[in-house]
């Protein structure tokens, strides 16, 4: 089984209109409402995708509930964990000349919802897949990836974590089967800024040696570079098409990944499906369906 964790949800509220005039009252030419974060949107392609997860998600108050709502309606599986205090948070995304965001706080996670957590954890077995994904709230312990890690290290669980900064160089002890950081991340981590292929190569391998077992680095329209277990590194074009929306497109990049991954037990499968995916995603409105997936697949090389 493939769980994701989402320690802080969102209503992504997406606001269009032609130009944004700051201190002006301005009018939207449509709206929508989503519900997002990184694990939840890992569940959904792979559902999209017909691959099935658990979706383990901390809610609260009535934007929790619309969160609930949402998530179930995409079909996926869920264990949601509920908040007595407090509400998840909104994110307001503004789509107009310039693109801007106001993303919410969150609510406070109690030590006893992170009990909870740690109790459904414990039920993972081995050949189980976890999926830690996005920043941690500054409500939670800093260190709740490694503790999470730390808390399965003997069961034989594969961990995917896409995270960056400290929150990512403090779980590589752990050996995770994947990390995703972008390139940008990647150059954050070392404090360099990396020029070319030659570069994002070397900065990435230095990932594996401090105990990633295979490293995969997204680079936006210059494709992708997956460092495997066995040092080979095979790098990867991008599909055409015209991006509509960037949100969520790394999120299906690892949903894309399990999917391939799964499918004949094969990284450089996974590694295609992944690319295709975080494609699929972003050059449309939503999150990537199959049926465009496998059209995108078919022109990565």
């Amino acid at each position: 089984m493939i769980y994701t964790i989402t320690f802080n949800p969102a209503l992504d509220y997406i606001v269009k209109m032609d130009d944004f005039n700051l201190g002006h009252v301005n009018r939207s030419s449509c709206e929508s409402v989503y519900a997002g974060g990184k694990g939840i949107n890992v569940s959904i392609v792979l559902n999209n995708l017909g691959v099935k997860s658990k979706a383990l998600v901390f809610i609260a108050g009535f934007t929790g509930q619309e969160i609930e709502r949402e998530v179930r309606e995409f079909g996926c599986d869920t264990d949601f964990i509920k908040l007595k205090n407090g509400m998840s948070r909104i994110n307001v995304k503004i789509k107009a000349d310039v693109e801007s965001e106001i993303n919410g706080g969150g609510p406070d996670i109690p030590e006893e919802a992170l009990e909870e957590l740690y109790e459904k954890l414990n039920c993972l077995t081995e050949g189980d897949i976890l999926v830690l994904a996005g920043s941690i709230p500054k409500t939670m312990p800093v260190d709740i990836y490694e503790k999470i890690m730390e808390s399965l290290q003997d069961k034989g669980v594969k961990f995917i974590v896409d995270t960056t900064g400290e929150s990512l160089l403090k779980v590589l002890k752990y050996k995770p089967f994947l990390i995703k950081p972008n390139h940008h991340e990647l150059g954050d981590l070392f404090n360099v800024k990396l020029n070319g292929n030659d570069e994002i190569i070397e900065y990435a391998k230095k990932l594996k040696e401090m105990g990633a077992r295979n490293v995969l680095i997204s680079m936006a329209g210059d494709g992708a570079i997956l460092i495997k277990e066995n040092g080979e590194v095979i790098t990867s074009n991008v599909p055409k098409g015209k991006v509509k929306n960037s949100v969520g497109a790394g999120d299906s990049m690892v949903a894309g990944f399990i999917a391939g991954y799964l499918e004949a037990n094969d990284i450089e499968k996974g590694f295609k499906l992944g690319v295709a995916t975080g494609s699929a995603s972003a050059f449309s409105e939503g999150l990537a369906t199959k049926d465009y997936v496998y059209e995108l697949l078919n022109q990565i090389n």
